[in-house]
C-alpha cells in the first residue's frame, strides 16, 4: 500500500528589487546621477561639488538603511512625519454626532471610509447585495458571506481539494476585468446567544412540563458564556473597466449616478460566478451582503456594545434599517499604537513577513480560531492580483536577480544564494505552466474594553502569531487605517497611499 503524503506549501518571495545592494531603483539612480554631477561640478569648483556629494548622500543614505521587514529609512521617516502632522493638526480625533461640527449631526466613520457610500443591486437569483462605492478613488467593492464547514472531521483529501480551488480561485482573480484587489477577513467574537433565544423561547410550549421549560431556559441563558461567534467575509474591489472602443467605462453616460447604475448592474452579473467558485473551494453557502448588513458589521466595529441589539432588531424585523451615515463612532481618537472608539480600544498588527519554509494547510487556522483570551478579533488577509504579463516579467526578473547573486557570491552565502534560484525556477516554471501571481499581505486586528485587557491580548496575538509562523509588527502611528483595512468594506491600502504603489517598489 502506498503510503499518503500531505501536500505542503511555500516559496513566498519577496519581489526582487532593482539597484546597487539595499538602494532599490530609484536610490542607485540617485546616487549614480550625483557621482556623474559631482565629478563634472568638479570641474569648476571643489567647494560645490562637495555640496552636491553631500545632497547626494544625504538623499541616498535613508535609502540604504533598511529594517528587517525591508522598510527603508525614508519610509519610516515618512510615516512618522505623516503622524507628527495628524497629531498637530488634530485629525487624530473624531468627534460625530448632533453635538458636533458634523454637517446633518450625523455619524459618518472616519478616516478612510469616510468618503464611501452604499449602493444597492440585485443578482440573477434576485439576491440583494450591496455594493461599496469610493467617490474619491472611484472604486466598487461586493462582499460575500461565506460560512465555511472548517476541517474538523474533513478528509485530508478533501481539504487538499479545496485547497487547490482555492488557488484557482485566486489564479482566476487575475483575468477579472478590473479587479483591483481581494480581501478575505474572518471575524471572531462572543455570541450574545440572541439567535437561540429568537429561536428557542418562541417554541416553548406552554402545557410542557416545567423541568423541561426550566431546562431549556437555562440552556439559552448559558450558552453565550461559551461560545463565539465567526463571521467571514470576501470583499472583491473593482475599477470601471474600458470597452472594446478603449474608451473609459461608462463615459458616455450622462451622471455619475447613471455610471455607477450602470456598475452595480455589471458586477450583478458576475456575483453568482464568484459565489459558485467559493463554494467550490470550501466556503460553504455562499450568498452576497445587502447594504444594511454592511453597515450593521462597521456598527458592531466601532460600537461592540449594539451587537446583540442589532442582532434582535434582526430577529425581530428581519433587517435593522441601518445607513452608512450612523455608522461610525461618536467619538474616536487615534494614538501611536491604539485606536479608542465609543469606549473600546484596539490595536492592529501588520504582517512584516510570510511564514518561512514549508507549511501545511492549516497553518494559519490557530491564528483565525476564536481565542479565551481576546474578546474581539479580526484577521484580514489582503490579495493583489498580477495579470499574467506583469506576473512573467516579475518571475523572470526575480530569475535573473538569483542567478546574478548566486554568481557573484561564494562560501556559506552560496548556499542560501542557490536555493533562493531553485525558488525562483520553480515559480518561474510554475507560472510558465499557468499558474497565478498573487501579492498578499496580512492585517489583524483585537478589540478590548480596558488597556489591561489589550495587554493581555497583545501577548496572545504574539503567540497565534509564533504558531502560525508570522512575523507580525504594531501598526505605529497607522491604527485608523489598519483598523479600517480589516472591515467589510473592500478597502485596499495601496490604492490610499501618496505615492503610488508602483513607485514604492522602486524603494
Amino acid at each position: 500500500m502506498a503510503e499518503a503524503t500531505r501536500p505542503t506549501y511555500g516559496n513566498w518571495r519577496l519581489p526582487a528589487r532593482p539597484g546597487i545592494g539595499p538602494l532599490g531603483l530609484l536610490g542607485t539612480v540617485l546616487m549614480l546621477g550625483g557621482l556623474i554631477a559631482a565629478l563634472l561640478i568638479a570641474l569648476i569648483s571643489w567647494v560645490a561639488a562637495l555640496a552636491v556629494a553631500v545632497a547626494v548622500a544625504a538623499m541616498t543614505v535613508p535609502l540604504a538603511i533598511r529594517t528587517m521587514d525591508g522598510r527603508s529609512g525614508l519610509t519610516i521617516t515618512a510615516t512618522r512625519a505623516g503622524w507628527a502632522v495628524r497629531k498637530i493638526t488634530g485629525s487624530t480625533v473624531t468627534v460625530a454626532g448632533p453635538l458636533s461640527r458634523e454637517p446633518g449631526g450625523q455619524f459618518r466613520p472616519p478616516g478612510l471610509l469616510r468618503d464611501l457610500e452604499l449602493l444597492e443591486g440585485r443578482d440573477a437569483y434576485n439576491r440583494r447585495f450591496g455594493v461599496v462605492h469610493d467617490k474619491r478613488l472611484g472604486t466598487y467593492s461586493i462582499v460575500l458571506d461565506c460560512d465555511p464547514d472548517g476541517g474538523a472531521l474533513v478528509d485530508p483529501d478533501q481539504v487538499d481539494t479545496w485547497v487547490a480551488c482555492w488557488g484557482g480561485f485566486l489564479a482566476g482573480l487575475a483575468h477579472e476585468p478590473g479587479l483591483a484587489g481581494a480581501t478575505v477577513l474572518v471575524e471572531t467574537a462572543p455570541d450574545p446567544g440572541t439567535r437561540l433565544a429568537a429561536e428557542v423561547l418562541p417554541r416553548l410550549q406552554p402545557d410542557a412540563p416545567e423541568v423541561a421549560r426550566a431546562l431549556m431556559t437555562e440552556i439559552v441563558a448559558a450558552y453565550p458564556a461559551a461560545s463565539s461567534e465567526t463571521s467571514t467575509y470576501v470583499a472583491l474591489t473593482y475599477r470601471p473597466g474600458s470597452h472594446g472602443d478603449g474608451q473609459p467605462y461608462g463615459s458616455r453616460l450622462a451622471t455619475p449616478a447613471d455610471r455607477a447604475a450602470d456598475m452595480v448592474t455589471n458586477l450583478a452579473i458576475r456575483v453568482p460566478q464568484l459565489a459558485g467558485a467559493l463554494v467550490a473551494a470550501g466556503g460553504g453557502a455562499v450568498h452576497p451582503v445587502p447594504t444594511e448588513r454592511i453597515a450593521d458589521a462597521v456598527r458592531v466595529a466601532y460600537d461592540p456594545a449594539v451587537a446583540a441589539v442589532i442582532l434582535q432588531a434582526r430577529a425581530e424585523s428581519g433587517s435593522t434599517g441601518q445607513q452608512w451615515a450612523d455608522t461610525g463612532p461618536a467619538s474616536a481618537e487615534e494614538a501611536a499604537d491604539a485606536y479608542f472608539h465609543d469606549g473600546y480600544v484596539s490595536r492592529s498588527w501588520l504582517a512584516c513577513e510570510a511564514p518561512r519554509g514549508t507549511v501545511r494547510s492549516g497553518v494559519l487556522r490557530t491564528m483565525l480560531e476564536p481565542s479565551p483570551r481576546i474578546a474581539r478579533k479580526r484577521v484580514a488577509i489582503l490579495y493583489r492580483p498580477l495579470d499574467p504579463a506583469s506576473a512573467a516579467r516579475v518571475v523572470e526578473s526575480d530569475r535573473r536577480s538569483a542567478h546574478f547573486m548566486a554568481a557573484s557570491t561564494t562560501g556559506l552565502v552560496n548556499a542560501r544564494a542557490s536555493t533562493a534560484v531553485r525558488a525562483a525556477e520553480q515559480a518561474a516554471a510554475e507560472e510558465a505552466a499557468g499558474a497565478g501571481l498573487v501579492e498578499f499581505g496580512i492585517a489583524v486586528t483585537a478589540t478590548a474594553m480596558s488597556l489591561d485587557e489589550l495587554r493581555a491580548a497583545d501577548a496572545e496575538i504574539a503567540n497565534l502569531a509564533a504558531s502560525a509562523r508570522l512575523r507580525l509588527r504594531v501598526a505605529k502611528g497607522q491604527q485608523s487605517a489598519a483598523f479600517a483595512v480589516t472591515l467589510p468594506a473592500g478597502v485596499l491600502p495601496w490604492l490610499h497611499t501618496l505615492m503610488p504603489y508602483q513607485l514604492r517598489g522602486a524603494l
